[in-house]
This record gives C-alpha cells, structure tokens and sequence, in this order.
C-alpha cells in the first residue's frame, strides 16, 4: 500500500480541521480580580457586587448585598471617610465613582421602604455577650444573630450607637436613621439592656451563662492635658461636650469657645459650637497639612466660619483668657517653641486630644495583655482569655466607625466558629486590578455627582444635616459609572475580536470560555477587555 499524503497523516483533528492551539507559547484566561475599592474597604464590603446591582435600578437587592456585610449602610453612607473612593481605578480616568453617596441612597432607601434583613439561620443554642452598643458591638450582634447565636449587648448608656451618637454630631449624622438602623438589628432577636454596665466580664457570662463574649467598649475617656490654669477657668474635655449635646440642656461654654487639637473630634466640637451661637477658635500646634482631621472636615468648618490657629499652643489658662505660643517648624518639620505669646479671649477651652478605653472591666482576668491603653488580640480577634473576644476602640486599629464594623463582622465569624469548636479561615485574596489592566478608552467620560449642600446661613445656625443625598436618578447615573474592575461584565469584546472563534458564549450571566484548540495565544482578547478580566499566562502552567 502507498504511503499516504503528509496532510492526512497526521493525528485526527490537527490540521485538517484548522485546529492552531499547538502554535501557542501562552494561553489567556479568564479570571476573577479583587476590586480596588472592595480591597480598601475596612468594613469588607463586596462594593462591586452590590453597584452591579444598583446600576441595574434594582436597588433592593443591592441593598441586600451590601447589607451581608454591613448592617448600616445609612450610617456609613454620611460618615464613612470612603477609602474606597481614594482606591478607586475610575479616579485616574477622571473621578472616583460616588460609593458613598450609592451606599447613603441604598440605606435611606431601606428606611424609606421599610426593607428588613433575611431571617437567621437556625439557632445553635449558644449565647453570646457583646459589651457595648458601638458600631463594633452591633456590627456583631447582627452578624451572630444572623448566624442562628442568642445575643445580648449590654450598654453602659442611654441609647445605641456609642460614639455614632455621642461622638458625631447630628448635623453629620441624623438620630432617626440611627434609631431605624439600630431597630432592624434588633428586630432580628437581639436583646439590649440599657444603662448596664459590666464591672467584670468573667462575673457577667457567669451568670448570664454567656458561652463567648465580645468585648465592644469605645474610646468615651477624654485625654487631659497639662495646662496650668486658675481655679475658676472652664476647661472640659470634648467628649463630655458631644455627649452632653444629645441631652436637652446644651453645654454651657460661653461665647468666645478655645478647641485645643487638630482632629476630627476637634472640628466636631468646633462646628457644634458655631450652631449654638459661638465663636470657635482652634488651637493646633502642627500645620494644616499635619492636622490629624480629614481636610475636607477641616474646609468645610472654614466654610462656616471656624477660626484655626495653627502653630500654636495653648501655655496658659485664666478667667477669660488663654495664653497662647506660636510654634515654628525645624529642619525636620517638627514644630518647636519660639517664645513669643499671644492672649485670646476664651470663656472656655474644650480639650480634644484624643480618647482613651475604660477597661475596668477586665480587671482580674488573667491572659489579658494591655499595651499602650488598648488589648491585645489574636488573628481571630481573641483576647488571652479563651472566648472573649475584643475589637473596634478596644484593639490596635485606627479608630473609624468602618473598622470598628469591620472588626464586629471579623469577629462574629471567628466567634461562630470557636463556639462550634472549629476555625474560620477566610478565603484567599484573588490578584488587584490595578489601573494598568484597564482598557480605558471603551469608558466614556463621566465625571462623580456632588452631593447638595445646606445653605450657609442654616448650617451655621442649625443642626440640620449639612450634606444631602442623592435622589433615584443621581445614585443610578453614579452606580453606572464603576468600571467592574477585574471582573467580566460581558460586554462580547473577547467573543468580537478573536480572530480564531475561540471564545465560546455560555449564556447571559455565566460568561465565556476558551476553546483552547482554536486559540493561538495571540493575545487580541487580553489587549480589548475593558475591565482587565482576562490574563496571559505561560502554555505550560
């Protein structure tokens, strides 16, 4: 028999059905990036998912995403500092998308519509105390009470919501959609006991009979400073004055108001103090660009007329008045004395210098290690002492009501699993898609939604909410704007632009596949993917 033709004899299903995937020295794959914004979320927010959602017009379930892992999306919405947006891939092309400001629509909405959280899983029989009724503490209370656990909190004060209530004034945040948040947590079955503070946590579980605890305590203790004064100067510290605004005796400061410190708290006070008919002055011994407070917060307390002194402190205080010494910066641009004194009028000085934990509570509880007036804890934020756990102001953490979410919704999960004698591992990160993976030029330009302000005359006269949200059409227009960074929002570029038909389209929803025996790894699909979710990597992997 005659040797066939070379053609036909090769291997069945080479060349004779054009099959180019042996050319290839790379292959491109599908893959699911971590969003930058997700990634930079303190509170672990799956962002992405609930804009998809938005962007849709269907805003309950995006409410419902979010809500998996943030109980209180209209709180965060007004006074989360939004690492997100700072994150965001979008800022580069032109503005940052309005996370926040979707995050405040999708809150109020659920107010608005009366939307309740999913029913709890079946009850384990395990009861859990949380101590204090913070951001941290009702955080994972709703989070362990989701998992089918009988929570109680209980609160040292009054009312709910810590320092979301004695420490943000009401012009930031609103007392009734913190009341109709903190409402649907506890609507879940959690039970809360006012004015019950925990002298001693190992004498509370025991006769609770609490099997976990998770310690919740906020930073309520104003820091002091060392200010010779004499005996009939008014010197206060700024907790005590945010705190004393929610009675209905306001603070009696006089007119002519001294704020000593340069962070967030300090412009609170600040701002307060010019709605009540005040002049506010504060003193801050570094420069603008040093000040601890959120620049945005510092500009708009300037706006209302905030007077700030920087370079400056305070040296002495009398009846009346305060001695004041300008500071210039070294070198190294650390401020250092000059000896050169000024006086201001000051009916009073309110002290915001920071705050520190009360942890009486603790005394006597052995495997406690206290460092720097916070607790230390473990990975799974447990304490030395098997199930008590701690987090928010308690712990080593920058003090945010996002962190302290954060840490309510990261401890509920290693609470659940030590309580069923198991650990929680969290699923590993995928890879961030970084700007460079974007194929920019299929976004249009679309630059964020400023949120309304309030007229200057009632922002400096009233307690009114300073900043407004946006409506139905601005929140759709701002969800629309996110790029989906690093994950397939199947807009068909890869399906159109490969040349060997070797992407496969498996239906709305469920994305695209390789035909690898087509494909020759030329690359085209990596090049045209506008969000970077597909990546070359080397044939022999």
């Amino acid at each position: 028999m005659a040797n066939k033709p070379f053609a036909i004899t090769l291997k069945p299903g080479t060349s004779l059905n054009n099959l180019t995937g042996s050319w290839r020295s790379e292959r491109p794959v599908y893959l699911d990036r971590l969003p930058p914004c997700n990634n930079a979320c303190p509170a672990g927010e799956n962002i992405q998912g609930w804009l998809f959602h938005a962007e849709s017009g269907d805003y309950e379930q995006a409410w419902r995403v979010l809500v998996q892992d943030n109980p209180l999306p209209a709180a965060m919405g007004r006074v989360c500092y939004h690492p997100c947006e700072t994150a965001c891939n979008r800022g580069q092309l032109d503005t940052s998308v309005g996370i926040n400001s979707v995050e405040r629509f999708l809150g109020d909405e659920a107010i608005k519509r009366g939307w309740k959280f999913d029913a709890p899983a079946a009850t384990t029989g395990k009861k859990v105390l949380v101590v204090g009724a913070g951001p941290s503490g009702l955080s994972a209370a709703y989070h362990l009470a989701r998992m089918g656990h009988q929570v109680e909190i209980q609160e040292a004060g009054p009312l709910a919501g810590g320092m979301m209530r004695f420490g943000i004034p009401k012009y930031r945040l609103p007392r009734d959609v913190l009341d109709a948040e903190v409402q649907r947590i506890l609507d879940l079955g959690v039970t809360l006991k006012y004015d019950s503070k925990v002298a001693n946590i190992q004498q509370s579980m025991k006769d609770g009979g609490f099997d976990a605890a998770f310690l919740a305590v906020g930073a309520h203790i104003g820091k002091r400073a060392m200010i010779p004064a004499g005996d009939a100067s008014h010197i206060v510290d700024a907790v005590s004055v945010l705190r004393s605004m929610e009675g209905e005796d306001k603070p009696m400061l006089g007119r002519k108001v001294v704020v000593y410190g340069g962070g967030n708290t300090a412009i609170d006070v600040a701002r307060s103090v010019k709605r009540m008919g005040g002049e506010p002055i504060i003193v801050y011994r570094r420069t603008r660009d040093k000040a601890p407070a959120h620049d945005f917060e510092i500009e708009e307390a300037l706006q209302e007329g905030v007077m700030i002194k920087w370079l400056s402190t305070i040296k002495q205080a009398e009846v009346g008045e305060i001695t004041v010494e300008k500071m210039e910066l070294d070198e190294k641009g650390f401020p250092q004395p000059t000896g050169e004194f000024e006086k201001l009028e000051a009916d009073s000085v309110v002290l915001a210098l920071g705050q520190d934990v009360d942890l009486s509570l603790l005394e006597g509880v052995p495997g406690l290690e206290v460092k720097d007036g916070v607790v230390q804890v473990a990975s799974n934020m447990m304490t030395g002492f098997a199930g008590i756990f701690a987090g928010g102001d308690m712990v080593p953490s920058e003090r945010t009501v996002t962190v302290a979410v954060g840490h309510g919704k990261k401890a509920a999960r290693h609470i659940d699993a030590w309580l069923r004698g198991e650990s929680y591992e969290p699923a590993a990160k995928h890879e961030i898609a970084e700007y460079k993976n974007l194929n920019t030029w299929y976004y249009s330009d679309a630059h964020k939604t400023v949120r309304p302000m309030l007229d200057m005359i009632r922002r400096q006269t009233s307690f009114d909410e300073v900043q407004g949200g946006l409506d139905e059409t601005n929140a759709l227009f701002e969800a629309r704007r996110c790029l989906s960074c690093g994950n397939c929002f199947e807009c068909d570029n890869c399906y159109g632009v490969c040349p060997d038909n070797a992407v496969i389209k498996l239906g709305p929803g469920k994305g695209f596949e390789f035909k690898y025996d087509y494909c020759k790894g030329c690359g085209l699909c990596v090049e045209e993917c506008p969000c970077g979710s597909i990546k070359m990597v080397p044939e022999d992997i």
